[in-house]
């Protein structure tokens, strides 16, 4: 285990924050698509650490994570002051791979699962496509970094308050349409439901991609079994349980077992 120092805690809009930890021997090992297990200081009667997906790192060990307040976990983790000192598990979970020379990234994101991929934007020699999803607007995130680093964004809110009226598949679906010379490389996170549409469409187009699977995790190094997902195997059934935070969070969507 490590520690982390908060360096910065701050509202970024709505209900979405930034926290930045001083972790540099977590940052120089962190790749995209790595998540960090958290235990949030002065939450005594809650043992089990938090999963967070790392956004970035900085070459002054400065490590940034994005999350949401929706129970009393994030809630308390909102109130820490900078200084506070948090214990930290990480980096954690298979990374996703990076865009060959060649390839064109394409990241389909929904909410904050945008700041899973983000660190792939430093691996990225020729840019890239973010479609990003959200319920409205208030709920996009990074859209400006994303454009910053070199990425065009495109964007979907179900309510239409930005961007296409819709889901963010129906976005991806626009893409794989068009014809391009490009050599794809597609990447996914964000709520479950969606990771499934993804990975349906791209199976159905004979397309691979790599899907981060935000699952609940209790122990966050394989051994409790609280996170397993369906993946396809030489079983009667067709699939076998996988354990999210040591086989994933990042699987090839060719490998991901879906529900018919």
């Amino acid at each position: 285990m490590k520690t982390g120092e908060i360096i910065s805690n701050k509202l970024i809009q709505g209900s979405y924050f930034q926290v930045d930890f001083y972790a540099p021997e977590i940052c120089r090992a962190a790749r995209p698509g790595h998540f960090v297990h958290v235990q949030i200081a002065n939450l005594t009667h809650r043992i089990l650490r938090r999963p967070f997906s790392i956004c970035d790192c900085s070459s002054d060990g400065a490590l940034r994570v994005l999350y949401k307040c929706v129970g009393e976990g994030t809630t308390a983790l909102s109130k820490l002051q900078p200084g506070t000192v948090c214990d930290l598990m990480g980096p954690l979970g298979n990374p996703f791979l990076a865009p060959a020379a060649d390839e064109y990234p394409i990241l389909v994101n929904g909410g904050y699962g945008a700041a899973a991929t983000f660190m792939l934007t430093k691996e990225s020699s020729n840019g890239g496509l973010m479609l990003l999803g959200a319920r409205s607007a208030s709920d996009l995130l990074l859209v400006n970094e994303y454009e910053a680093a070199g990425f065009e964004v495109r964007v979907a809110t179900n309510d239409g308050t930005a961007g296409h009226q819709g889901l963010v598949t129906d976005l991806l679906q626009q893409v794989i349409q068009q014809e391009t010379t490009r050599k794809w490389r597609f990447y996914a996170c964000g709520p479950e439901p969606m990771l499934m549409a993804v990975a349906s469409i791209l199976q159905k187009n004979h397309l691979s991609g790599e899907i981060s699977l935000d699952h609940l995790m209790c122990c966050g190094v394989g051994a409790c079994f609280a996170c397993v997902v369906k993946v396809k195997a030489d079983t009667p059934e067709g699939w076998r349980y996988a354990r999210s935070c040591k086989e994933g969070p990042v699987f090839n969507s060719e490998q991901l077992y879906l529900e018919k």
